[in-house]
């Protein structure tokens, strides 16, 4: 966002402010209560808030979920010596569960046929505050885990155990000063502090995260919202050759009416987001909207009210 800021307003002579950050919680909270003209989270609006939207934030007409960015999520790992490591999702959540708490664990050594891991303990770190990347990771989990995971998906991490840690940001850092760790966060985030990355096979492989292969995921995912609302149903299952499972979409989240003056400066800066603004995505960690799935977004755009 704040790539798509600086690029926006020098193009356009505009003056879109700076986009403040807080997690996808915050930002559904500060849409409906009327806090920004329109607000991003890494889940869509759940049934009740999507209905206290409409009824006190956009006049009675519907509030829409315009997916804009591919952001896939990292397994982030210190484990000096290991170069290389492969998980799956029974191995993912018996670590961050804690009844997998050492890294020569027999299941991960399955994985790693070859590899030498060492028998330091695992320690887990996962976000502080409500999140839509603890969303989607959870509902990895409870996906592709067979069983293992045995907590509802949700934006507030329930497992017991782990070290918690406020934004990617905060995650990022524990796993960097904290030998034998391991956490989940934003793929820009893992780049950014040059953390070592897990790679994940479901059954096709390993498959390591770029983003081509978290683009692959994303391209199976099934539109499920209604009208102009782009709500995305993700297979976190998947176990298409060379697809990346473990991501999320970034949602902007306006109203599909009722938006007053502010209308022609929405549209534009979320027009400019869907087409040119995807371009600068692979710097920063993301990946680029299938063409399939950014065209009915800039439809959506269009129809902005």
């Amino acid at each position: 966002m704040e790539e798509w800021i600086l690029a926006f307003n020098a193009k356009c002579g505009a003056n879109v402010n700076q986009y403040g950050g807080g997690g996808s919680g915050k930002g559904i909270t500060d849409f409906i209560g009327n806090q920004v003209d329109f607000a991003g989270s890494d889940s869509s609006l759940k049934p009740e808030q999507a209905a206290s939207a409409k009824t006190d934030r956009c006049q009675g007409a519907d509030a829409i979920n315009l997916p804009l960015v591919t952001g896939p999520i990292a397994l982030a790992y210190n484990l000096p010596g290991v170069d290389k490591l492969v998980l799956d999702g029974p191995t993912l959540a018996g670590i961050f569960a804690g009844t997998i708490t050492t890294w020569n664990d027999p299941a991960i050594a399955k994985l790693n046929s070859g590899a030498t891991l060492p028998s330091t303990t695992i320690q887990s770190v996962h976000r502080a505050e409500d999140s839509g990347t603890t969303e989607n990771f959870t509902k990895y989990l409870k996906a592709a885990s067979a069983g293992a995971w045995t907590f509802d998906p949700a934006k507030a991490w329930a497992a017991p155990g782990g070290i918690a840690a406020q934004a990617s940001d905060g995650v990022a850092q524990e796993v960097k000063g904290r030998e034998g760790s391991i956490g989940y966060l934003e793929w820009g985030y893992a780049t950014d502090n040059k953390l070592s990355v897990a790679q994940i096979n479901d059954g096709s492989g390993p498959v390591e995260l770029t983003g081509e292969s978290a683009g692959k995921a994303v391209a199976a995912a099934k539109v499920v919202g209604t009208g102009a609302d782009l709500a995305l149903k993700l297979d976190y299952a998947t176990k298409e050759a060379g697809a990346y499972p473990i991501i999320l979409v970034t949602y902007e989240i306006v109203c599909s009416t009722g938006n007053g003056d502010k209308l022609p400066l929405i549209k534009s800066f979320l027009g400019y987001a869907a087409t040119e603004g995807q371009a600068v995505l692979a710097s920063v960690g993301a990946a680029p909207l299938p063409a399939e799935i950014q065209a009915k977004v800039i439809a959506s755009i269009q129809g902005l009210k």
